[in-house]
């Protein structure tokens, strides 16, 4: 079905480019395609969390990927290593804690 939707959008699109005129879908396409966006957007919902753990290394749940880090002693040099974990790179660290996001469609 959405396909079908589609493929009716890209033939529309086509007829109103080939018109040198004001092509009245124009107005039609833009309603439908912010109402599809929308529509998206609604079901659309970002939860994040924080966590922390002693050392230089802490991993994001599963699901979830790190958006922040900060770790402690002072340091501010860290980097995120496999797209899950904070690592803090400065020597003996204390704690380190990352905070961890997901986007989800409900």
């Amino acid at each position: 079905m959405k396909m079908r939707v589609v493929v009716l959008l890209a033939v529309i699109a086509m007829f109103c480019a080939a018109d040198a005129q004001t092509c009245a879908m124009d107005n039609l396409m833009s309603s439908l395609t912010q109402s599809v966006a929308s529509a998206m957007l609604q079901r659309v919902t970002l939860s994040c969390t924080d966590v922390s753990a002693r050392g230089s290394l802490v991993t994001c749940p599963r699901g979830y990927k790190p958006t922040g880090c900060s770790c402690g002693n002072a340091c501010g040099s860290w980097d995120i290593q496999n797209d899950q974990t904070c690592h803090c790179q400065c020597a003996n660290q204390d704690w380190t804690s990352a905070r961890c996001c997901r986007i989800a469609m409900n």
